[in-house]
């Protein structure tokens, strides 16, 4: 819901934006208004930002403590094959074709600063992609690997990527990557995964799961 509202503001600001703009730019003459004429351009390229920033923040779902993320179950085809169905905190399916012998889910998540969060903002994630891997290390480095996407969304901008490539750690928003432990893949098995401030939890949830955890380990 946070992040639903720090869209929908960014995209009220980024209209408010647009009509100052507009309204600079059709006052006057060029010649006469140059500055003006510049200050409205610089207010569209600004509202145009804020559009995109605020499409990007609402692919985000807020963390409430801890909860569960997503269920992943297996169906086995070949042997080091399993067709992954993949089922998000809304319900939305993906399924997919992981080869090896282990998988792990990955996923973006937003924290705020102190100052913000005691203000009851919560971090944000966004599940971003689901690989498989082989016990043997000689596959690991030969064997076709098997990574995939989990969302596709619509906005060109890409706030999460932005704030890891300036590590903005000290400032108000910090960008960190979370990711499950590596486990096994079996017929039948089916697991949660759960995110919390500490980062992704992995649990199973029936006896083929945790009979294959228990082989593993």
């Amino acid at each position: 819901m946070v992040y639903t509202l720090l869209a929908g503001c960014m995209a009220v600001i980024a209209l408010l934006v647009v009509f100052a703009a507009g309204k600079l730019l059709i006052r006057g003459h060029w010649l006469r208004g140059w500055l003006r004429g510049m200050t409205g351009i610089i207010f569209l390229a600004l509202s145009v930002l804020l559009v995109l920033i605020s499409l990007d923040l609402y692919s985000y779902k807020q963390l409430s403590k801890e909860q569960t993320i997503a269920s992943i179950s297996f169906t086995k085809l070949a042997p080091q094959s399993y067709q992954t169905s993949i089922v998000d905190s809304s319900g939305m399916e993906q399924t997919f074709i992981l080869s090896g012998d282990l998988w792990q889910l990955d996923a973006r998540i937003i924290k705020w600063n102190t100052f913000i969060s005691s203000m009851g903002v919560s971090p944000g994630y966004r599940l971003d992609r689901i690989s498989g891997r082989y016990y043997s290390l000689e596959q690991e480095q030969t064997a076709p690997r098997t990574v995939y996407k989990l969302e596709h969304h619509s906005s060109f901008l890409d706030v999460w990527g932005w704030l890891r490539e300036h590590d903005t750690r000290s400032a108000i928003v910090d960008a960190s990557y979370g990711s499950a432990t590596y486990l096994p893949m079996e017929d039948g098995a089916l697991f949660s995964v759960s995110l919390s401030s500490t980062g992704l939890l992995s649990r199973p949830l029936n006896d083929r799961a945790k009979a294959a955890i228990n082989g593993w380990q």
